[in-house]
């Protein structure tokens, strides 16, 4: 069930370290980063929810999650292939949008297969070993174009405005990696068919009409959302904002104009589909998911943070040079790489031990504890001036790393209904991409004005938004399961 999360993160690595470097090789500035990164949440956003809710309702030769995780691969390998032999950074945005659209069609599903054929007990050790081929992955894909370049000779230097060969090389060689671990997967792992979880799961059927109560409760919500969005939208534009602005506003909008769009169908008698039934799904979401929600917003704020500045911070902060065609900023990418593959490494390790000390402590105090080591971690980047050193701070972003990616699904998982297992994981994941929307939205603003367009402090940031994390994830209750 696994083994295809090896390829998938090979994806993940390589997009997470080399993405800010295509991008600045390209020409864009610092300040340019975050809207450029802009495409990972917002297809994140639209596209894992709704895999989730048709994989819920698919059945067919491959099952239910296997054909989205089979076709999201292949789309994903032919992205791959595409995105670092663009020459432009208005190419390199599309292709960053395919091959994000496509790697999370092929991710999303393999949170739910788990969930689908473990029970709760097994589920976190699930998980971990998902982890574990997460991390192998990652340690794989981060380490590539060092290793290509190192131990291979390949050309790690190419002219300004071309990405050296190591790169383009990583990025065919994990394309064929994914479809290779996918078909394993694919092809090895059977799935119960949804008679056998309909028998497990309670009626969790709602009423064709709102109650009275109901509707006018989902109608303020509705109107509130909806003039929300017009609102920073009008101040973005009276006040000259940034024009990533106006996307936060339109996604402010379009959920409250759904929400009402709900309460109107239901009125007349109509069942809602499709995303007006996920928008219904959102709102009815379990309390430990409510809490998560909160966790999660926080943590994955700190780690874009932590994604798009990590090369331009090191190679600025550490190796004194933001000239893309240098020696030493090819350097500090690689050797960025390189401390990328360490926490994956760290966090593959790790989250084997998170099963026996989540059953001491419980799944909420185990997932704060890492947490506040990911943060120490973080703020170690800002403090150490030796590059040699960072080795040390990249342990705690690996504990860290093991638990994000293992105990919140763990806890999901026991909360929500069988029959919706698939929208709601896919649910808990746009909470993980809504920070990311508001990091590339904000971040170039507060690192270029409150920063100093000092790059490094953006992983102070981070550190900041993990430390909050750890103490929200104290509040969660992981005692109530369906």
């Amino acid at each position: 069930m696994c083994i295809g999360l090896f390829g998938v993160q090979i994806v993940w690595g390589l997009q997470n370290v080399d993405t800010s470097r295509i991008f600045q090789t390209l020409g864009a500035e610092i300040a340019q980063l975050p809207i450029l990164w802009i495409a990972a949440p917002i297809t994140g956003l639209l596209i894992q929810p709704l895999i989730g809710y048709w994989s819920d309702r698919t059945w067919g030769p491959l099952g239910r999650r296997r054909p989205f995780v089979l076709g999201g691969a292949l789309m994903t390998a032919a992205a791959m292939v595409v995105m670092p032999n663009v020459t432009s950074l208005f190419a390199a945005s599309v292709a960053l949008w395919l091959l994000t659209a496509s790697v999370n069609i092929a991710a999303e599903p393999f949170r739910a297969l788990v969930a689908d054929n473990l029970p709760d007990e097994q589920r976190t050790e699930g998980y971990a070993v998902q982890v574990f081929f997460i991390g192998a992955g990652a340690v794989f894909s981060s380490a590539l174009p060092w290793i290509l370049s190192h131990g291979f000779g390949v050309a790690g230097v190419a002219p300004p405005g071309q990405l050296p060969a190591t790169v383009r090389l990583s990025f065919e060689i994990g394309a064929a990696g994914l479809v290779a671990t996918v078909l394993w997967t694919v092809l090895t792992t059977r799935e119960r068919p949804p008679q056998s979880l309909a028998a497990d799961a309670r009626d969790h059927a709602r009423s064709e009409l709102l109650s009275a109560a109901a509707a006018v409760t989902l109608t303020r919500s509705g109107v509130i959302w909806t003039v929300g969005g017009v609102v920073i939208a009008v101040l973005a534009s009276a006040r000259g904002l940034e024009r990533e602005i106006y996307v936060l506003a339109a996604i402010a909008t379009a959920f409250g104009l759904a929400q009402l769009a709900v309460v109107a169908m239901r009125r007349r008698g109509h069942r809602s589909l499709g995303l007006f039934e996920i928008v219904e799904d959102i709102l009815h979401m379990p309390p430990v998911m409510r809490r998560l929600a909160v966790v999660q917003f926080l943590t994955w704020f700190g780690l874009f943070c932590f994604w798009i500045y990590a090369i331009p911070g090191v190679s600025s902060h550490h190796y004194g040079t933001t000239d893309t065609a240098s020696a030493a900023y090819n350097e500090a990418a690689d050797w960025v790489g390189i401390l990328f593959a360490g926490y994956n490494a760290v966090a593959a390790v790790g989250a084997l031990l998170l099963p026996a000390i989540a059953q001491r402590i419980g799944r909420p105090a185990t997932h704060a504890a890492c947490l506040v080591a990911g943060a120490a971690g973080l703020l170690g980047f800002v403090l150490i001036d030796d590059p040699t050193l960072l080795w040390m701070p990249v342990i705690g972003i690996g504990c860290a790393w093991a638990s994000i990616l293992a105990l919140p699904y763990a806890m999901i998982a026991g909360a929500v209904p069988p029959d919706k297992m698939g929208v709601y994981m896919g649910i808990h994941n746009t909470f993980l991409v809504l920070p990311q929307l508001v990091a590339a939205t904000v971040l170039g603003a507060i690192v270029n004005d409150l920063l100093g367009g000092q790059a490094i402090l953006a992983l102070g940031l981070a550190a900041a938004a993990l430390l909050a994390a750890a103490v929200a994830a104290l509040t969660i209750d992981d005692s109530q399961h369906v």
